[in-house]
């Protein structure tokens, strides 16, 4: 039987070898007519067509008793109120900076066509996050109602529904991308194709400005909002009166499981939806720049990270379909669960990346499919490390738990140093990651030198690819974080229902695993922002180039002559601009970036702060003035909690948001490219380092309080409890307010100084 097996696989492995020769003899054909290219519109299609399958299925599944469907309306209003009032202030954010662009346009500026794209970006952006949120909110009571079946049932209902949001973003994504490539394509015209299809990447690449405005106020909103309603029900709920999180007694509870919506769902969604884009749209401008002396192989670089996205859609549903458990499931079977949709999706793209840049025959294919996996691989690596540091089921975080016997300071002191400990794995990982894509996208030749324009160009590519690689999973991946919300509220709705004891164990157990993957969800974040910031950064400097054509510089002056604009390599426009670390603008760049990321934590951390007390004090209120709350006899003003949270995330959000825009239009103004890189090299560096200690932290303190409640250490309302709680506290707007936002801080950066290159090259104050 085995040699059976054997030979079958081999017979296989031969066919699929054919089929893949004759599809590449057949490539100048299929280029010709641009075919491939329509798979990317076909795959979008495919993903919204799925989520709509998902989403009506859900919505057959009950929402069970009468209490179970109350609880769950007064949720689901209170997410979408939360996002009409936010949509109404992003509306004007959003027409304020059109009409800046439409001006700067019409001084010839920026692309004509850039003001257009950034409305639409931003509305697809916007439009996932509704959509996910909506699904989510139908959602958690239908799971809490099918946990009364099985927990299987619960988990199939919860998954499928996060996966609503995967596919939503994904489809989008691709759908926006797709069409506008066919825009500019039928209407950019210029006289070289090389150059048109540079002005058609890095016009696409200005789209995303909308996509990262969108994410951030939706990070840092629904950051502000959940935390605030969080920490009401923690300190005042739990701590103060004694009673659990998701009890119907604890005015806060709606308003806390509304922030999970506005948040993990919408928040996160925005989130991928921009590094998604930005990594695709990235590697696309840095592959049509590396084959400027052949037309049809820059084409098929510029094709081959949609194509790789495409591909990683299909397979990312069929891994969707594979997420089943069993019904006696332990935590870590139920991860296994998940990891086996996750990591059979990853596998069959790795081999499928090959298929692709074989079939497009591109240069050193075989190379660029290694660095496409080898960001594959770092999304896995980074996922279990993240894990591995902030589930109850490893040490560290057991650790954390049993250091609250002594109290909240050593609770808080070993959660940081965990926090911190905890980089050292995604940064290596990353690192890892650039160099060997880079490395993989040149072949390893090394004879010219490492930054050699050819190698440099290819290696930039490489690491482009690498990032989409990454994100190439994002269908599934995203499902399974925006599972999590989903099964905290059904664990909050079958608590708040008085369901049986049986049902809040299922639910339990699908809370525990919701908490490890939206830990694992951030950390993922946070690894694929960083390198497609790096990606952005390679971008801009093509970017640069376009930008002095545009104003009328097509040479420039070098040490070894003049050189045609259009011509110029990456290291010449960084030689032009003396972009070196001693050049002390490039220095001042560095520290403002590094500045900027301790300040907007600061901002978005103070707000959180700010929020919280008028939502502690509200709390304490309705406990001191509505009689009969503890009793069951009085009912709380829960909409008064909602208003509060609603009021202050739509205050506290405008600065930090707007000051992610303005500080590197200033610094373009001020100290010109130089100062404008070193800005993006400081903010990703630092903000990269600090957003996974903020995640890792705050996930650590919140497991280690579920640890406790589980019985451990003393359990619930033990001296070890309380001091969880506080710890849990001060990691909530760690790692849901100020450590996500961090990501979309760096790419929304550079996607500014994109967007601002125009103004920038024409003029600097130093």
């Amino acid at each position: 039987m085995l040699i059976n097996i054997f030979f079958e696989n081999i017979l296989s492995i031969h066919i699929f070898l054919l089929l893949l020769q004759f599809a590449k003899n057949q490539n100048q054909i299929l280029f010709m007519e641009h075919t491939f290219f329509y798979l990317i519109p076909l795959a979008a299609v495919t993903a919204l067509g799925f989520a709509y399958y998902f989403f009506k299925k859900m919505m057959k599944e009950s929402e069970g008793t009468d209490t179970m469907k109350s609880i769950a309306q007064h949720v689901r209003e209170g997410a979408m109120s939360y996002l009409k009032q936010q949509y109404k202030v992003v509306i004007w954010v959003f027409i304020v900076l059109a009409l800046i662009f439409t001006v700067m346009a019409f001084f010839d500026l920026l692309n004509p066509w850039v003001p257009g794209a950034f409305l639409t970006g931003g509305f697809f952006s916007g439009l996932a996050g509704f959509l996910g949120m909506k699904t989510a909110t139908y959602a958690s009571a239908r799971t809490a109602n099918a946990s009364r079946r099985s927990l299987n049932s619960g988990l199939q209902v919860a998954f499928r529904s996060g996966a609503v949001m995967g596919l939503v973003v994904v489809g989008l994504a691709l759908l926006d991308i797709s069409v506008w490539y066919m825009i500019l394509d039928f209407f950019v015209k210029d006289s070289d194709p090389a150059h048109k299809t540079l002005i058609i990447t890095t016009t696409l690449l200005t789209f995303g400005m909308g996509v990262s405005v969108q994410a951030l106020f939706a990070r840092v909103g629904g950051g502000i909002y959940t935390k605030a309603a969080d920490v009401g029900a923690d300190l005042v709920g739990k701590v103060e009166a004694g009673i659990p999180e998701d009890d119907p007694r604890n005015p806060a509870t709606i308003a806390d499981n509304v922030g999970d919506n506005v948040g993990d769902v919408a928040g996160m969604g925005t989130d991928l939806y921009e590094s998604y884009c930005a990594a695709i749209l990235a590697s696309a401008a840095l592959g049509a720049a590396a084959f400027m002396t052949n037309v049809e192989l820059q084409l098929k670089a510029v094709f081959a990270p949609m194509l790789i996205a495409a591909v990683g859609i299909f397979l990312s549903i069929i891994g969707i379909f594979l997420v089943k458990a069993k019904e006696d499931s332990n935590m870590k079977q139920l991860m296994a669960a998940l990891n086996r949709g996750v990591n059979t999706s990853a596998i069959l793209i790795a081999i499928a990346t090959f298929g692709i840049l074989f079939i497009l025959d591109i240069q050193n294919w075989w190379g660029l499919s290694l660095s496409v996996i080898s960001g594959l691989f770092a999304g896995i690596i980074i996922g279990q490390g993240t894990e591995y540091f902030t589930s109850h089921s490893y040490g560290p975080t057991r650790k954390v738990a049993k250091s609250a016997a002594t109290g909240p300071a050593t609770v808080i002191i070993s959660g940081m140093g965990l926090g911190l400990i905890s980089t050292f794995v995604p940064v290596l990982t990353v690192v890892v990651t650039i160099m060997l894509s880079y490395l993989c996208a040149i072949q390893f030749d090394l004879s010219a030198g490492l930054l050699a324009t050819e190698n440099l160009n290819m290696g930039l590519y490489g690491i482009g690819i690498a990032a989409v690689g990454m994100l190439s999973t994002l269908g599934i991946t995203l499902a399974t974080d925006a599972y999590g919300p989903i099964a905290d509220n059904a664990g909050g709705n079958a608590q708040m229902s008085e369901l049986g004891d049986e049902v809040r164990k299922r639910t339990d157990a699908l809370d525990a695993l919701g908490n490890t993957t939206a830990a694992t969800g951030k950390g993922f974040a946070i690894g694929s922002a960083a390198l497609t910031a790096l990606a952005l950064l390679a971008a801009y400097v093509e970017e640069i180039k376009i930008g002095l054509v545009r104003i009328g510089e097509t040479a420039l002056e070098l040490a070894g002559g003049t050189i045609e604009t259009v011509n110029a390599s990456f290291n010449d426009i960084i030689h032009y601009y003396e972009v070196t670390l001693m050049n002390p603008k490039t220095l001042i760049g560095v520290f403002l970036g590094s500045m900027m990321v301790f300040l907007f934590c600061g901002l978005t951390m103070n707000a959180v702060g700010r929020a919280a007390e008028k939502m502690v004090e509200e709390v304490r209120r309705q406990f001191r003035e509505i009689k009969g709350i503890m009793t069951g006899e009085g009912k709380p003003d829960y909409a008064k909690c909602v208003e509060i949270s609603t009021k202050s995330a739509q205050r506290e959000m405008m600065f930090p948001s707007l000051l992610a825009i303005i500080a590197p239009t200033l610094t373009g103004l001020f100290f010109g490219v130089a100062g404008v890189l070193g800005l993006l090299v400081g903010g990703l560096g630092t903000g990269f380092v600090l957003a996974i200690f903020m995640a890792n932290a705050g996930g650590a303190w919140d497991n280690a309080k579920k640890y406790v409640e589980e019985g451990n250490h003393g359990g619930k309302g033990s001296h070890s409890h309380h001091a969880t709680v506080v710890g849990d506290t001060v990691g909530d707007p760690f790692k849901d307010t100020s450590g996500p936002s961090l990501n979309t801080l760096i790419k929304l950066m550079s996607m500014v100084a994109i967007v601002m290159t125009g103004l920038t090259v024409s003029w600097s104050l130093f």
